[in-house]
């Protein structure tokens, strides 16, 4: 099965979110896996929401998607998530094998050359680069393959400042997910 990795913070897991991972599935990947992202090196997550919370709104975003996962394994890491060791241990798993697709967004591209173990990672996977910025062909130095989704405008930042405020949310997040974040009293909401 070709499967490609797209990771995040996902809080909370919204449109935009699905909209890439129906793009890389309609790219010819088998199965899109969504990895919720413990510590990643390069940001510092928002509160709001606890780890469970994260997984559970990703569960119920993608339950009408056959061809999307959810793996939690790096939130059983302790440490920095470093995408290397998360394909070493997927693939030591059974879950991918062969070259499986990254997702990263053409917004990480001027420093993806810095990331962990980043020639070893590019023996690993191949690159799937997702359009983040309104600029159509931002320069990269490495292989990669341009996927043709959406642009999203909207970050989870925005997102979980118009949940605070009692928004309405049906422009940014699946139904399930925004009554999810209402019965928990998530991002201020409740």
């Amino acid at each position: 099965m070709k499967t490609a990795i797209l990771g995040g913070s996902y809080n909370p897991v919204h449109l935009g979110h699905l909209a890439l991972g129906r793009a890389v599935h309609e790219a010819g990947y088998d199965c899109v896996l969504f990895i919720p992202a413990s510590c990643p090196p390069h940001k510092t997550l928002a509160g709001g929401a606890q780890d469970m919370d994260r997984v559970a709104m990703l569960e119920l975003a993608l339950e009408n998607h056959p061809w999307a996962q959810v793996w939690d394994g790096e939130l059983q890491r302790s440490g920095f998530s470093y995408t290397f060791d998360t394909i070493l241990q997927l693939k030591k798993e059974g879950l991918v094998t062969g070259r499986p697709g990254l997702v990263i967004g053409d917004d990480l591209a001027p420093g993806f050359r810095n990331w962990y173990q980043v020639d070893h990672l590019l023996t690993e996977v191949d690159i799937l680069l997702a359009r983040r910025e309104e600029e159509q062909d931002v320069p990269v130095d490495f292989p990669c393959h341009r996927l043709k989704n959406p642009l999203w405008p909207h970050s989870s930042t925005a997102i979980r400042h118009a949940i605070a405020l009692g928004a309405g949310l049906e422009d940014y997040l699946p139904l399930n997910v925004a009554q999810y974040i209402q019965e928990r009293g998530l991002y201020g909401r409740g």
